[in-house]
């Protein structure tokens, strides 16, 4: 921390001399350090990836989720401290039931990503709270169709074709400018964020990874599904041998 941050980091409350708010920055900070996860909008629905860091050869597969189901028609990827994101997740189901329950349909994915992104702000506005350090790729399928948001730990929220968060952000968005995604289906987003996750992974730097894949879309029809098992291992395998291309042209 350089000198004109020095004692104001010590609450959430508390502005530097030129307006920022280190406890927010070390929670995005948290994020940065989490395994790439990236949500991409097709022109049939949308498509979220997670590459999940494994952290020991114990746990058990499939296990510890990043990927979660908020309602039937949305969904959310963490990225960051998997509990503040299950938390978050917990925020955003409570939105969805609280909205079917007084409105009688699905919450739009617009309100939903409103609601959470106030719930994640206001963690930044008292002192005895601190903010989430997790980041959440909120997707789903609504009336306006396929919708894509970004949720970050300020409480800051962006509507996207395509976003990317984690360790691997910056490469990832790359990608992700490269596609066509207004012509793109979803099974072939599988594969494109598939290519990405791999694509970006450190073999020599990070742990072994799960590839954690689902979607919303019409195939599924519009409900929030995981990836079929042979479209993810035709993807995974689609994934590994572009990677091994790129490691023969290099």
């Amino acid at each position: 921390m350089t000198s004109i941050g020095t004692g104001y980091d010590l609450s959430v409350t508390t502005f530097s001399p030129d307006g920022r708010v280190f406890q927010v920055e070390y929670a995005s900070k948290a994020v940065d350090n989490s395994g790439t996860v990236v949500g991409i909008k097709c022109k049939d629905g949308v498509v979220l990836g997670v590459e999940k860091l494994i952290s020991s050869k114990m746990l058990l597969e499939g296990s510890n989720r990043r990927i979660h189901a908020v309602d039937r028609h949305a969904a959310m990827a963490m990225a960051g401290l998997a509990s503040d994101g299950r938390q978050i997740v917990t925020k955003a189901r409570a939105e969805a039931s609280d909205y079917r329950s007084f409105y009688g349909e699905e919450v739009p994915i617009g309100e939903l990503c409103e609601r959470v992104a106030h719930y994640a702000h206001l963690c930044t506005l008292y002192w005895w709270l601190r903010p989430f350090g997790s980041s959440a790729i909120l997707g789903g399928y609504d009336r306006d169709g396929p919708q894509l948001y970004m949720i970050e730990p300020s409480g800051v929220a962006y509507r996207y074709f395509g976003a990317a968060v984690g360790k691997g952000r910056q490469a990832a968005k790359t990608e992700i400018e490269k596609l066509n995604l207004t012509e793109m289906t979803c099974r072939q987003g599988v594969i494109a964020v598939a290519k990405i996750i791999y694509g970006v992974h450190d073999e020599a730097k990070d742990k072994a990874f799960e590839l954690e894949m689902s979607w919303i879309c019409d195939e599924s029809n519009r409900e929030h599904q995981r990836v079929p098992a042979d479209l993810l291992a035709e993807a995974k395998t689609a994934a590994k041998e572009a990677q091994e291309e790129d490691m023969d042209a290099d």
